[in-house]
């Protein structure tokens, strides 16, 4: 799931799910929307601009929008819009919600279940990007592991951290434990910006993020 900013979206078909991408705004955002097959029930994952596009991507129907992580440009021009036209549930991780303008309804804790329709994910706190980033985990039976990362682990490395080695170690930390340790390789990456990758593709890569301390 590779298209630039302002392509048509691009789709990947599960057994379960229909994954759908879209670039928006001028910093690459990627916004992800996933249909339940069996239901036709839809989450999107960061409406960060652009809502006219987001409403037409989804039908202008939403069951829920989870925001990543408490950063502007996932959520400043496009969040609002969206809810106030489909009535969705708004959902972020419990540290970033206060610094979301729009009000979210669920604060979302490590291993919480969000579901729609006949499908769920798994919420994981990968914490250091910013205090509440929450990653989004979906099984699918016949086809693995697919895992929305937000900001904090993308082709190449982990999350920017600012130059702070507190925070480095924290989101190195939970992204090795809770997501290197416990998923295979091929597990599909879906991050906040650009390109795709898997587990596999980056493991390698660990020993020298944490040498390099970014």
């Amino acid at each position: 799931m590779s298209e630039p900013v302002g392509a048509v979206p691009d789709v990947r078909e599960l057994h379960g799910l229909t994954i759908t991408k879209v670039s928006v705004g001028r910093g690459d955002n990627n916004c992800y929307v996933l249909r339940c097959r069996a239901t036709g029930a839809q989450l999107m994952v960061d409406a960060a601009n652009e809502p006219a596009r987001l409403l037409d991507v989804c039908g202008g129907r939403l069951d829920a929008v989870v925001t990543s992580h408490q950063h502007w440009d996932h959520w400043r021009y496009g969040l609002a819009e969206v809810v106030s036209a489909t009535g969705a549930t708004t959902y972020a991780g419990a540290p970033d919600a206060d610094a979301i303008e729009v009000p979210t309804q669920k604060r979302l804790e490590d291993g919480d279940i969000i579901a729609w329709g006949d499908s769920s994910v798994e919420v994981i706190r990968l914490t250091g990007h910013t205090p509440g980033s929450v990653a989004l985990l979906y099984q699918d039976s016949r086809e693995g592991s697919h895992l929305f990362t937000g900001d904090s682990l993308f082709p190449g490395g982990i999350g920017n951290t600012f130059g702070d080695p507190d925070l480095f170690a924290s989101l190195f930390t939970d992204v090795s434990t809770k997501v290197f340790d416990r998923l295979p390789d091929q597990t599909r990456v879906y991050p906040g910006h650009g390109r795709g990758t898997t587990l596999g593709a980056e493991r390698p890569s660990l020993a020298e993020w944490h040498a390099r301390g970014w």
